[in-house]
């Protein structure tokens, strides 16, 4: 088995005045190292158009997904859809990526924008042949990833992006293709790559978009592997049964909680040090051990950092908040969000006193509801997550 996996993100925004978007996007994992993710575009806009894009995605996720062959989920759509009499066009048009192994890429393209295929900072021209089922020609490709690939699927609403109703001939293809490159260096994750490009759609149309405008972004990369140590464990006699497994786990180790840091210092044979904030923030300060990556408060930044996930799950409004700051519960979320794919938490079940004044909104049965909240949002990124309880 490789050591690769696929970060996938993605986001859309709804034509001027719509409540439905007509573009939609469905990703189905097929098993821990495979998955599909279908991108499908309902001709004009509103309800009638968010039917059949929303048809069109499920019916070929879930035929993939359960193993059916590509050409017969081709197949049946083509035959599924009409065209429509007024424009001669498919009532919905589609890409389609299926990773297998995350090691290839099977590629079917029906009256969407090329796909934008990036490989080592470039613009990879990768092949593409025409094939034709029940009338319809599609184009297909199989290409073999590797680690750094980013393909960026859209729909026609994010090229020619313009204010009115004409063209903006200065936001093609090849423009979005070169905005997206530039973005690429700097190590966003996919679901920031896919926000930038549809807010830049969004700008350009003078947000008053006159089409639905989606994008989903797939990066190919190395598996992360993360630790949190969030709470001391009930049985005092575990501490070090806990930090030995804790520590002796692969990638980097973060530790949430006074109480717990404490503890971790003591096994660790090393000072707990207070970091003086460098910018005024609402989020209880950061600590220090030698030998820890990052050290937070527990309840009340977990918190936060459940606030950011939801948020980047949907609009990702926040993300200039969690982005670049430097509190606990921004270093946590840039930590989790972008850098990691395997999550295991050390989770303690003790009852922290302080916790127990009625004036405080924090009991035991928030903070294992936390680790659940934020465990569920992760996995709903694509992360491997792992809950250990002590």
């Amino acid at each position: 088995m490789n050591n690769l996996c696929a970060d996938i993100g993605w986001k859309s925004i709804n034509h001027e005045g719509e409540q439905l978007c007509g573009d939609h996007i469905d990703i189905v994992e097929h098993d821990r190292n495979s998955s599909v993710m279908v991108l499908a575009d309902g001709l004009g806009s509103g309800v009638k158009a968010s039917i059949l894009s929303t048809l069109t995605a499920k019916i070929i996720s879930t035929m993939l997904a359960e193993g059916i062959r590509l050409e017969e989920c081709v197949s049946t759509i083509a035959a599924t859809l009409p065209i429509c009499s007024e424009r001669g066009l498919a009532y919905s048009t589609f890409t389609i990526v299926h990773l297998i192994g995350n090691e290839t890429a099977d590629i079917i393209q029906y009256d969407n924008p090329d796909l934008i295929f990036i490989r080592n900072g470039e613009l990879y021209d990768y092949p593409r042949r025409d094939i034709t089922v029940c009338g319809k020609r599609v184009k297909r490709s199989t290409i073999n990833l590797e680690e750094g690939d980013v393909l960026i699927a859209m729909s026609d609403g994010c090229p020619h992006a313009g204010e009115g109703n004409s063209y903006n001939y200065d936001w093609e293809w090849e423009d979005i293709a070169e905005f997206m490159r530039d973005m690429i260096f700097a190590g966003y994750n996919a679901k920031t790559l896919a926000t930038m490009l549809v807010d830049e759609c969004d700008k350009e149309y003078g947000y008053r978009p006159g089409d639905d405008a989606s994008a989903c972004v797939i990066k190919i990369r190395r598996r992360e592997p993360m630790n949190i140590l969030f709470g001391p464990p009930r049985n005092k006699d575990d501490c070090d049964r806990m930090m030995s497994l804790f520590f002796s786990k692969e990638g980097k180790h973060i530790i949430c909680g006074g109480t717990t840091s404490s503890i971790a210092a003591k096994y660790l044979g090393k000072p707990l040090k207070a970091v003086k904030a460098c910018e005024k923030s609402d989020v209880p300060p950061i600590s220090e051990i030698e030998g820890v990556d990052l050290v937070t408060e527990g309840v009340v930044t977990i918190n936060r950092v459940i606030e950011y996930a939801k948020d980047a799950l949907g609009k990702n409004e926040l993300y200039e908040k969690w982005g670049f700051k430097r509190d606990g519960a921004s270093l946590i979320s840039r930590l989790l969000f972008e850098e990691a794919t395997d999550i295991n938490f050390y989770v303690g079940r003790a009852i922290n006193p302080a916790h127990q004044n009625p004036d405080l909104p924090i009991n035991f049965n928030l903070k294992m509801s936390l680790v659940e909240e934020l465990s569920e949002c992760l996995r709903k990124m694509g992360k491997r997550i792992k809950v250990s309880y002590f």
